[in-house]
């Protein structure tokens, strides 16, 4: 499987035009509160892989769902830290959505947590298409 990501027909090509709307466009956070989640994707071995970065959140409290092509991930985080002379709150949400490469089986995910690190795979079968040399008539 070569190591590029075949996305759904109509979606956008560019790669920065497609992180910047699955995560939304730089400086502009349309939820309070909600912030993005950073993300490494790729193909191997027959599989989609998601890489999310998710320190200090327990796995408890992660959502993954898949609806119509789209992974989403959810996740919170709330406690407090007492320090010597005071209480420090933690929490937020966090989310980010991502398309699904053509043919992904998202009913058959899996995901691990370790070290902050949330790994989703996404069983991926290579299509077998027929190649086709096309020759150039010069003249």
């Amino acid at each position: 499987m070569t190591g590029m990501i075949e996305r759904l027909p109509g979606w956008p090509t560019l790669p920065d035009l497609f992180g910047w709307v699955e995560s939304g466009f730089p400086g502009s956070h349309t939820v309070p509160g909600l912030h993005g989640i950073r993300i490494e994707e790729h193909l191997a071995d027959e599989n989609y892989v998601l890489r999310a970065e998710l320190p200090g959140i327990d796995p408890k409290d992660v959502e993954i769902t898949v609806t119509e092509s789209v992974l989403t991930l959810r996740a919170e985080r709330s406690g407090e830290t007492t320090l010597k002379h005071r209480t420090e709150f933690h929490y937020g949400t966090f989310a980010r959505s991502v398309r699904l490469p053509a043919g992904a089986k998202g009913d058959e995910a899996t995901a691990e947590y370790k070290d902050g690190v949330l790994t989703v795979t996404i069983p991926v079968p290579e299509t077998k298409t027929g190649t086709k040399t096309i020759p150039v008539r010069h003249g």
